[in-house]
């Protein structure tokens, strides 16, 4: 079945029913996608203050109200709790299980936190004959730690996760140009080249995601990646958090068109 001819609703309601599990990049052609992080209200400041110190890796699309699992702004009747193909559940910063619907974990304390996507540049990105490899392979984006420190807010500190895209030069300047005009879904690269620069030893070897062929004569575009803030949890150990698995979002009912400058 082409996902990427369906509407968000559409696409949200089988995730729902649980017939889509799989990551999401390439559904919904034209439509914002977003990374998700939830955590107790005790831990929300904190957290949103840490969103608007580090603004490239965590782009807020929406914040949910205390308790609530509606997403208000950025869809339509969406329900955070069950409307993303796979959750990651975490304790004290050890992920302690994966799941297709947290409704039955939602707590009256919990806040949502809708992050902006890399995936919702990417059709942006195809339209200009950029290529994206993992679209082209039916993968899911390489995603990598880093060695580039957080700015601390609170509790939360840790490592930069970015996502990596190849390409031929000339197309990765066009790449840049394109997406430098969506700051809310991580903007414009944040390193081009040599993966070693920022810690990476294995570009063969993601820590998120799945392998990509790199060609000969392309090079490896690095963008922040809303997977950052599970390394983030990882290094602060809240007591509770649920996040989206990688590369499994939220799609929202907003076209990308929408979050440029």
């Amino acid at each position: 079945m082409d996902y990427s001819k369906m509407s968000p609703a559409e696409v949200r309601q089988l995730i729902r029913e649980g017939k889509i599990t799989g990551q999401t990049s390439g559904m919904c052609d034209g439509y914002a996608q977003g990374n998700l992080l939830v955590l107790p209200m005790e831990q929300a400041y904190d957290f949103l203050l840490f969103t608007q110190r580090n603004p490239k890796s965590c782009p807020v699309l929406e914040v949910g109200d205390v308790g609530s699992r509606l997403v208000k702004r950025m869809a339509n009747n969406g329900d955070i709790a069950t409307d993303i193909p796979k959750y990651r559940v975490w304790e004290n910063g050890v992920m302690t299980g994966e799941y297709t619907d947290v409704s039955n974990m939602w707590r009256d304390d919990f806040v949502y936190f809708l992050i902006g996507c890399s995936f919702s540049f990417e059709g942006e990105l195809l339209a200009a004959n950029v290529p994206v490899r993992h679209i082209e392979e039916g993968k899911n984006v390489p995603m990598y730690l880093t060695n580039m420190d957080c700015d601390e807010a609170g509790i939360f500190h840790g490592k930069v996760v970015v996502s990596m895209r190849p390409m031929p030069a000339d197309q990765a300047i066009r790449a840049i140009s394109i997406t430098a005009s969506m700051p809310r879904v991580h903007g414009a690269p944040i390193h081009i080249g040599d993966p070693a620069k920022i810690g990476i030893k294995d570009i063969n070897n993601p820590d998120f995601g799945d392998a990509v062929t790199i060609k000969d004569g392309e090079i490896p575009v690095f963008w922040c990646c809303g997977v950052t803030p599970q390394s983030v949890v990882m290094s602060a150990k809240p007591p509770i958090a649920i996040s989206h698995a990688p590369g499994h979002m939220f799609i929202t009912d907003v076209k990308n068109s929408l979050l440029k400058d």
